[in-house]
């Protein structure tokens, strides 16, 4: 989720109150510490749950992967700044080992947001696209020593035997920098916003997303990993891996009516205003929130590539 977007999130809760005010930031709400709970998923990995954005005042990021290997624990996102505390409280309450690693899935602040709590020395890794967009962001302007310090560009293999991890990109999405987590020994991977949620995604082109390329992402992703039937997605409950291959469906498909009618003429407001959800995806809605996505947003995002061809 894009940081400009989530501004007005942050100030309901507090966590930019700072910027907006002048006074010291309050820190999260109550409420959305409350949401923060942690879950097991397989054996050794958990995740601390986010709020979804339907909600704005319990919000507190994306859905944060916790995998306890034998030399410690990796994270997999680090939700909005603020959180780092109780993301080591929750940690606390399914194992003693240190978190000594964090890999987050791309860049936007509800998911690096509180990297730097814990602290420059940790092992920070992204694929190269999102560093170069986490330099761009106002939270690490002066701050370089807390930029991931590990990249790779398209796969990268992390660990071995039962504690092994696989990233991957596969092009742009959601941004142009999505990494794909997978842990091989548990069938298990970690998507991030790519598929956030069972709507219309949201997409962000400043930091190289594209509504077009997305589904096409996601079939490269479908037709490369295997052995994989869980999905720890950016902020809804955990899904499965028949729901990724309906979702890319989706996405696919919602590219094709954007060309379509662009193709016949219509403006933006007329194709949103005609979109519509297929019934056979069952559970869909157009958006999870007015802020971050819908059909206006993702057809202008579809216009603006097709008017580049």
């Amino acid at each position: 989720m894009k940081r400009s977007l989530v501004l007005g999130v942050l100030i309901v809760v507090g966590g930019l109150s700072l910027a907006v005010s002048g006074q010291a930031p309050a820190g999260p709400s109550a409420k959305a510490i409350a949401v923060t709970k942690i879950e097991k998923v397989k054996d050794n990995l958990y995740i601390i749950t986010g709020s979804g954005v339907e909600d704005t005042t319990a919000f507190s990021g994306g859905n944060v992967a916790v995998f306890i290997t034998d030399g410690g624990v990796t994270l997999v996102d680090a939700k909005l700044p603020g959180f780092g505390p109780t993301i080591v409280d929750r940690v606390k309450s399914v194992t003693n080992k240190p978190i000594t690693r964090i890999i987050n899935t791309h860049t936007h602040s509800d998911h690096t947001g509180s990297n730097e709590f814990f602290g420059a020395s940790i092992e920070t890794i992204v694929q190269e696209n999102t560093k170069a967009n986490m330099a761009k962001m106002d939270e690490f302007k002066g701050k370089a020593q807390f930029l991931p310090k590990k990249t790779y560009t398209d796969t990268l293999k992390v660990g071995s035997g039962k504690d092994e991890i696989d990233l991957y990109y596969f092009g742009p999405a959601h941004t142009n920098g999505d990494t794909f987590v997978v842990f091989p020994a548990l069938r298990t991977m970690h998507v991030g916003d790519v598929f956030a949620w069972k709507a219309l995604p949201y997409v962000d082109p400043a930091n190289g997303g594209s509504v077009l390329q997305g589904g096409k992402t996601l079939t490269k992703v479908v037709n490369t990993i295997k052995n994989v039937d869980t999905i720890i997605n950016g902020h809804i409950p955990v899904s499965s891996w028949n729901e990724l291959k309906e979702y890319t469906q989706f996405l696919t498909e919602f590219a094709a009516f954007a060309e379509k009618e662009m193709k016949a003429g219509k403006t933006v407001d007329q194709a949103a205003a005609e979109y519509k959800v297929d019934p056979k995806f069952k559970g869909y809605i157009v958006s999870a929130n007015p802020q971050f996505g819908g059909a206006k947003a993702n057809t202008q995002i579809a216009y603006d590539e097709l008017k580049k061809k």
